[in-house]
């Protein structure tokens, strides 16, 4: 299993995980923050593979100077293997070398149940943001 950078081909294979992964509202919600993500700064959609098959997806953002892990989703068959761990350590490594002030997770009614996995990668409740301040790729935009 190797942790990449997205790809623009990767589409359909992360819209199909996150589809068979999420609850509807949450994929509703993710999709929307995903897109918007990936219009501003790609760099920030870490892609798990095993066997050239993408297993997981976690998409960070950086919101006034701030690095936020936003949403991680790991294939079912493929949970509890480190790979959730692996994705995290490799966002962390970005949100490092953009210098950020300081690494949050972000903390919703969609995700609660991840926060173990961010535990034991090294992340304590002072850093799970459950503020109401919305990210900027989760406000919504009006028309």
């Amino acid at each position: 299993m190797h942790v990449r950078s997205f790809q623009l081909g990767d589409t359909p294979s992360v819209t199909r995980l996150l589809q068979d992964v999420l609850s509807e509202p949450c994929y509703e919600d993710t999709i929307t923050a995903f897109a918007r993500q990936l219009s501003w700064d790609t760099e920030l959609v870490l892609i798990a593979e095993e066997d050239e098959q993408i297993v997981g997806i976690i998409i960070g953002t950086i919101d006034n100077n701030n690095g936020y892990y936003y949403r991680i989703a790991v294939a079912k068959e493929h949970q509890r293997k480190g790979i959730g761990k692996a994705m995290i350590e490799g966002m962390k490594q970005r949100f490092l070398q953009r210098k950020v002030n300081k690494i949050m997770v972000t903390v919703d009614v969609h995700n609660e149940i991840m926060l173990p996995v961010y535990e034991s990668a090294g992340y304590r409740q002072s850093d799970f943001s459950r503020a109401a301040h919305r990210l900027s790729i989760v406000k919504k935009i009006s028309s």
